[in-house]
This record gives C-alpha cells, structure tokens and sequence, in this order.
C-alpha cells in the first residue's frame, strides 16, 4: 500500500504536467548523491579521504552528494570506482 506521500505526488504528477517534469528530473538528481552518499559511507570512508583518492576537493564530493546537478559522468565513474564500485546506465521509456 502506497503511502499518503507517494498517493500526493501521483496525483500532483497526473493533474500537473510541468510538476512531473521537474519531479523526475530532480528526483533523478537527488538519488544519485543519496547512492553516491551511500556508497562512501559503506565504504567506510569520509568526505575529506574520498577527495584524496580522487584527487579532487572535499567540497567537490559534498556537491555530488548534495546537488548531484548537471554533473559529468566521467566524475561519477571516478568516485564509483575508488569506491570500488562500478556506474551503470539504464534508459527507461520517459513518463
């Protein structure tokens, strides 16, 4: 049984067009940095020491976390791979 959230966002989805566009998207966003965030910390390693591996900056990788917007692929597969951990892509049919 769905819950009272996901029962509201069906519904807003179906009576607003524009709201469905822009919640998928930034759903889409957002979970990539929840699973980024994930992975790091499984991995048991901190913002500050994935920064080092990847020879980028902590505030970087807080961004990918946070704000996984417009980010490059190339990037993900970095932080994916010294997580030990491999990107996959799937193209789905668009709602």
């Amino acid at each position: 049984m769905k819950n009272d959230l996901e029962k509201y966002i069906k519904k807003r989805k179906g009576a607003d067009k524009a709201f469905a566009k822009d919640f998928d998207a930034g759903y889409e966003e957002f979970k990539t940095g929840v699973l980024q965030r994930e992975a790091r910390e499984q991995a048991g390693v901190t913002q500050e020491k994935l920064a080092r591996i990847t020879k980028t900056k902590k505030s970087a990788i807080s961004r990918l976390e946070n704000h996984a917007e417009d980010v490059r692929l190339s990037t993900v597969s970095r932080v994916a791979r010294a997580l030990g951990k491999a990107v996959r892509i799937e193209l789905v049919e668009a709602t």
